[in-house]
């Protein structure tokens, strides 16, 4: 656990936030989160509030500076964290500079690497979006490669979950390389967000999905095979799970 905060509008964030807690949703996200021994999300604390009440508080402190959204990030309180991260995303919309920009997606990176970001949800909610400081990086390449071969689950899934934006921006290599990268990873979290994001490349371009999976339609995980289908019509989707099923 980190220190106690000693940042009052840090505080004022976590007061209002507690404030809006339920036991009995802190409950059932103990569970949906797996944070029981052994499981992804062990030893995180819920103090159960939904995600449209958290962004509420979200603009009501999105102006936060970046050293109290770091601090608000090291809370160990999982809705104080995803709070601080959606301020960080929504400050990285609103950036109007380059420099804004990288600060604030270094941010991110060191708060993954430090244990911070540390769940799918707060992966998920920043990374797609400020992703598209890629685009502005002079090479991307050795960064996401970095962060894919980590022993660390949520380095690796950030990886992955930073190429939406080179999606929306027409560049598919990226993730169909760390996709076959990931091919032999063991954890099903990263087997559905490789699947994911080769459905979201599919939404763009069939013909660049259809190719991913002509290749490893029958050689990839199943979770990841039937995440990156799940928009083709049923036909095209029994193909594809009957190439896998041949090998099986």
């Amino acid at each position: 656990m980190t220190k106690q905060t000693t940042s009052p509008r840090v505080l004022e964030v976590m007061d209002t936030l507690n404030a809006l807690g339920n036991p009995v949703i802190a409950a059932h996200s103990q569970r949906y989160f797996k944070t029981g021994p052994g499981e992804y999300g062990e030893g995180d604390v819920f103090i159960g509030i939904r995600v449209p009440v958290t962004r509420t508080v979200v603009r009501q402190f999105k102006d936060l500076s970046t050293p109290e959204i770091v601090e608000l990030a090291q809370s160990p309180i999982h809705e104080h964290r995803l709070c601080a991260v959606l301020i960080l995303t929504g400050q990285f919309k609103r950036a109007k500079t380059v420099q804004q920009r990288a600060e604030l997606f270094e941010i991110l990176l060191m708060l993954v690497s430090s244990g911070h970001v540390n769940n799918w949800d707060l992966v998920d909610s920043s990374a797609p979006y400020i992703g598209a400081y890629l685009l502005e990086m002079p090479d991307y390449s050795d960064l996401l490669l970095a962060l894919a071969q980590s022993e660390d689950l949520w380095e690796r899934r950030t990886a992955v979950m930073l190429t939406a934006a080179l999606i929306r921006a027409g560049i598919y290599q990226p993730t169909l390389e760390l996709c076959e990268l990931l091919m032999t990873d063991t954890h099903d979290l990263i087997h559905k967000a490789t699947g994911w994001m080769l459905r979201v490349v599919g939404d763009q371009d069939i013909v660049v999905l259809r190719g991913f999976l002509d290749t490893y339609s029958a050689t990839m995980p199943r979770t990841m095979l039937r995440y990156a289908i799940e928009h083709l019509d049923k036909p095209e989707r029994d193909h594809y799970l009957k190439q896998k099923s041949l090998l099986a």
